[in-house]
């Protein structure tokens, strides 16, 4: 049985970065219930979907090792893409949220 696990540097943070990830999801989901609705109800929807698809991302890293390099490149490329999505949509979040604070 070929060993796809090899125990490097790599798959530690790939695990610590899981772990992270676990966490954010509870975190995320906790949070949805204190959330009202309207556009910050709707863009915080999204960012849990975001969450979700980084946190099944992140758990397909320990076998990138078995997985032909351009796949590899495209999984990096939508880690990336949707990454960009998500700080944009976060920025935009707070963004209302200092708004609706200071008015």
């Amino acid at each position: 049985m070929p060993n796809i696990f090899k125990l490097d540097i790599s798959l530690i943070i790939s695990f610590a970065a899981i772990l992270v990830m676990i966490f954010c999801l509870i975190q995320v989901y906790s949070l949805k219930a204190k959330i009202p609705g309207g556009v910050i109800g709707k863009r915080w929807n999204f960012l849990v979907m975001l969450v979700v698809l980084f946190s099944v991302g992140y758990l397909a890293t320990p076998f990138f090792g078995t997985l032909p390099a351009e796949l590899m490149r495209l999984i990096a490329a939508l880690i990336f893409f949707f990454g960009a999505i998500y700080v944009l949509i976060t920025v935009k979040l707070i963004y209302q949220i200092i708004q609706e604070l200071t008015e």
